[in-house]
């Protein structure tokens, strides 16, 4: 960290917010890539694929620097918890929800990360309390959440049957609330250096996806996919997993927490761009008034906004 950054940990420079933009795009791009590889890759796979070939790339990228290997060996039952709820967990229910609904719609559902973390912090944490503004924004966020849901799950009684299946919907937004489990977790890795605390987890979760994928997938028995798929899965690994969580390190120890909390709002118009772009998705008019109300919601959260205007 540069003495600039050292003294004023929260400005936010035009080269940090490039960086920022990058983040979004990247991991934007995540639900892009796993939309393309799961349509010939079965979920649970796909994950194990995603965090192996991370974890590999991130210990060379370490080289056992900060005592990687001592951590991990004294705190192996936390980083196989971590890597649980951070990873196996919601990466499955993401990606098994993505065989049935595209990549922008998966984005905007998992954008309902920041409200469960509130509202699990508040729940299970001393020094996170609900204020006024996070109520407010955790109620328009779930508002936006129900926008997004409801109609599939009233469609039964309405007689509807259009649309994506009502749990596709859901394991999104189930997986939103592992990540919110995640981060009040991952309190206990403060003092761990953060590329140690991602490599940990990646490996643990390597270690359970590995049988897992053997039992419910059999691997060696699957055809070769197509060459675009494979791609598909070196980018969800190497570009939007191991480069994403060092770049995102790189922003926090420039602009600290609270600004790369920002990278939020830019990934789930990154995922619409790429799966309209791409993909041909379209985003109709119930979607597009969910989607900004969570957004809306992470506004009212994040809080820096009406400071500025109160400023």
């Amino acid at each position: 960290m540069n003495q600039a950054a050292a003294v004023h940990p929260q400005t936010m420079t035009a080269r940090t917010w490039a960086l920022l933009v990058l983040l979004g795009l990247i991991w934007g791009g995540s639900f892009f890539f796993a939309r393309i590889a799961v349509q010939h890759i079965p979920p649970v796979t796909l994950v194990l694929l995603r965090v192996a070939i991370a974890a590999i790339a991130l210990h060379l990228y370490l080289r056992g620097r900060h005592g990687v290997y001592e951590t991990l060996r004294l705190r192996w039952r936390e980083f196989l918890a971590m890597g649980l709820l951070n990873n196996v967990i919601p990466h499955i229910l993401i990606f098994t929800g993505q065989t049935e609904i595209g990549a922008g719609l998966a984005a905007i559902l998992n954008a309902t990360t920041p409200i469960f973390t509130v509202l699990i912090a508040n729940r299970l944490t001393e020094d996170e309390k609900m204020s006024t503004a996070k109520m407010a924004g955790c109620l328009v966020g779930l508002l936006g959440t129900a926008v997004l849901v409801g109609p599939r799950a009233l469609a039964p009684f309405a007689g509807g049957s259009d649309g994506p299946p009502l749990w596709a919907l859901l394991l999104p937004v189930a997986a939103a609330a592992s990540y919110g489990l995640s981060a009040t977790y991952g309190k206990r890795f403060r003092g761990v250096a953060p590329p140690v605390t991602a490599t940990g987890q990646l490996t643990a979760s390597t270690v359970v996806l590995l049988p897992l994928a053997a039992i419910v997938d059999q691997p060696w028995s699957l055809p070769m996919p197509p060459l675009g798929v494979v791609l598909a899965v070196l980018a969800l690994a190497l570009l939007s997993t191991a480069y994403a969580y060092i770049l995102f390190f790189r922003i926090m120890a420039a602009a600290g927490a609270t600004n790369t909390s920002l990278v939020t709002l830019l990934v789930p118009p990154s995922a619409i761009l790429a799966g309209v772009v791409f993909l041909g998705e379209s985003i109709s008019l119930p979607v597009a008034a969910g989607m900004l109300l969570v957004l809306l919601g992470l506004v009212i959260l994040d809080g820096r906004l009406f400071r500025w205007t109160r400023a």
